[in-house]
């Protein structure tokens, strides 16, 4: 495998990580989120200061990135979460464009707009792909567990899941410190393979990214999370040659989609149900 796949390949890795963790908050929950960039960033700067100032190992570096971006999530899903539809998602791009200021602004431990190099490249393809089977395979865990189908209750009704006893506060902040999670080793994992990072790659416009992933693969659906990861992936790398004409053609796949299949790739399934159901329509 060349040096071009192989990094093709973590890339789509990394990224179908911070996609799932935004599927959790915003597929399954129903939380629309425009900010999780800064999770990502969170977890890349924690994990470059602890690997390069302290000489902590960085697989408890990127673990302790990711426990970072919990916290920040959870002190400030306390208050946010009271805000309901689309009121949290105008919210949520404050936050992340106050977390990535204060990134960009903090010279002292940041270096600020500059950016923080000499990241060891830890981050090859076997951790990669190694973080996104045991990550996915949680995910998974958890969208069938009795957590998950709370979260889908209140998703589907907010109010009547109240009624019948979930403590709904407490699902979503769970569910925004879960994704954080996710981000944040993501952001980690970036900065190991690229051994550079800067607030600018964590703006406004790679959170639109994640959330724009979640729903072309069909929200509901982590299969199909994985699935737009892998497409938009591919499509934004293939199209490199023709970098004046990349984003047309991504925001092309995208209105294509939607028209066709408004509700995503996937819609709310999974795709091994999904592959069963077909065997037996055939054998029926």
């Amino acid at each position: 495998m060349s040096g071009y796949t192989e990094g093709i390949i973590t890339l789509l890795c990394i990224n179908a990580i911070a996609a799932m963790g935004v599927s959790l908050l915003t597929g399954f929950t129903g939380i629309f989120s425009l900010g999780h960039a800064a999770y990502m960033a969170l977890g890349a700067y924690t994990t470059a200061i602890l690997t390069i100032q302290h000489g902590i190992h960085w697989f408890p570096a990127i673990l302790l990135g990711g426990g970072v971006a919990v916290i920040v999530a959870y002190l400030i899903g306390i208050p946010t979460l009271r805000l309901m539809g689309d009121y949290y998602s105008i919210a949520s791009i404050g936050l992340g464009e106050a977390i990535r200021l204060i990134l960009e602004n903090w010279q002292s431990v940041t270096r600020g707009a500059r950016g923080y190099p000499g990241i060891d490249p830890y981050t090859t393809l076997p951790v990669a792909l190694g973080f996104f089977l045991v990550l996915a395979l949680c995910m998974f865990n958890i969208i069938n567990s009795r957590f998950g189908r709370a979260c889908k209750a209140c998703r589907d009704d907010y109010i009547a899941a109240s009624i019948l006893g979930f403590n709904t506060a407490r699902i979503r902040i769970y569910s925004l410190a879960i994704s954080a999670f996710y981000c944040g080793v993501a952001g980690a994992l970036l900065g190991g393979f690229l051994s550079f990072i800067q607030p600018v790659m964590f703006d406004m416009m790679k959170s639109t990214e994640l959330t724009s992933v979640v729903v072309f693969g069909g929200l509901g659906s982590l299969s199909g999370t994985i699935l737009g990861t892998a497409v938009i992936t591919l499509v934004t790398e293939l199209f490199r040659p023709i970098s004046q004409y990349r984003m047309l053609i991504y925001g092309a796949v995208l209105v294509v989609v939607m028209v066709l299949r408004p509700e995503g790739i996937m819609g709310n399934r999974e795709f091994i149900p999904w592959i069963r159901s077909l065997v037996g329509r055939k054998k029926s």
